[in-house]
């Protein structure tokens, strides 16, 4: 089955068509990085406007890269939640509408999963069970993952997720938008002893996260080591960009290593944006590999938003029999536990 993956969630819009015998065929993906960077966050009306204008563009040319035809797509899915409303709609109406027009069936993909998922587009994918770090933007959970559909919330970010701080804190910083990936460059030029920033909700039980506490922590530390027109030096924001991601990663496998351990199981996935950071996945496979677990991951263009775990996600849900009736499903809040197990 060819299935084509519309992703318009928030600031990026993916379409990739996969195919369940030959894996996937092609992938488009256009960023508004450049749109939104001028204010330093996402505007969700420019957002929705954006992927108005690139959708369909988007789904000519991926179809064309792959060398077919509208009457060679067998399905259609889209992202139907969690995200922003506004963008949601604009994936969910131009789906529908092409699975209409074209009489084939279509899906709304729980975002979540399809990260969740992205693994399994890789040459040696994970087997069931495991569990699964989501790490995204907007998203930091632990999840036992039975099968496709089977989830168990084990924990997640009771504020700030791991993603959100990290753009907050390279705004804190003066760094560029987005601000993660920015950190995490800087964090490269640090000095890993100059500052120790506290590990947020290690010293109890429970896998639960919590991050705004250390987004305060690097706002003092900020404040403390600035000049007197509050200017850091380039050195000591490279400093305390390495003491925060030094944190956040510290803190994300201990709760790692306490899943694995709590449910018996010894494959991890990690997926999501932040899942592509080097030193995440560096001292996780130390991590994992001390426990004689093992650790997988997507490359690193399918851990950020795309169309092809979407593609992916709504052809195993549609080659089950799954689809959607003739509304048209967005919902910018939706627990992982609620989907269908397959």
């Amino acid at each position: 089955m060819r299935v084509l993956g519309i992703e318009t969630s928030c600031d990026e819009t993916g379409v990739a068509i996969y195919d369940s015998e030959q894996g996937l065929l092609a992938d488009c993906l256009y960023s508004q990085v450049d749109i939104h960077a001028q204010y330093g966050g996402v505007i969700p009306e420019l957002a929705s406007r954006d992927h108005i204008r690139k959708t369909l563009p988007l789904v000519k040319e991926v179809i064309e890269k792959a060398k077919l035809q509208a009457g060679d797509i067998g399905g259609v899915a889209y992202t139907a939640g969690p995200g922003l409303i506004g963008a949601l709609l604009v994936g969910a109406s131009v789906g529908r509408s092409l699975g209409m027009g074209w009489n084939v069936p279509t899906i709304g993909v729980h975002h979540m999963e399809g990260h969740l998922l992205a693994p399994m587009l890789e040459s040696s994918p994970p087997e069931f069970p495991f569990v699964a770090l989501l790490v995204s933007g907007g998203h930091t959970q632990l999840v036992q993952v039975k099968t496709i559909g089977d989830y168990t919330l084990l924990g997640e970010s009771l504020d700030d997720a791991a993603g959100e701080a990290f753009d907050k804190v390279g705004k804190m910083l003066g760094l560029p938008y987005p601000g993660g990936p920015n950190v995490a460059t800087e964090a490269e030029l640090g000095d890993a002893d100059r500052f120790h920033f506290p590990r947020p909700m290690t010293n109890r039980p429970g896998l639960d996260f919590s991050f705004s506490g250390l987004k305060t922590f690097v706002r003092n530390t900020i404040s403390e080591q600035s000049d007197g027109n509050g200017n850091l030096d380039d050195q000591t924001r490279a400093d305390i960009a390495r003491a925060f991601e030094e944190a956040v990663v510290a803190t994300l496998i201990i709760k790692c290593r306490r899943a694995l351990e709590q449910t018996g199981l010894k494959t991890l996935v990690i997926a999501g944006g932040v899942s592509a950071n080097s030193r995440l996945r560096a001292r996780l496979q130390e991590a994992v590999s001390k426990a004689q677990g093992e650790l997988f991951y997507a490359q690193a263009k399918y851990c950020t938003d795309n169309g092809a775990m979407i593609a992916y996600a709504g052809c195993q849900r549609l080659m089950a029999g799954q689809k959607d009736d003739l509304s048209i499903i967005a919902k910018p809040r939706w627990s992982l536990e609620s989907l269908p197990a397959l």
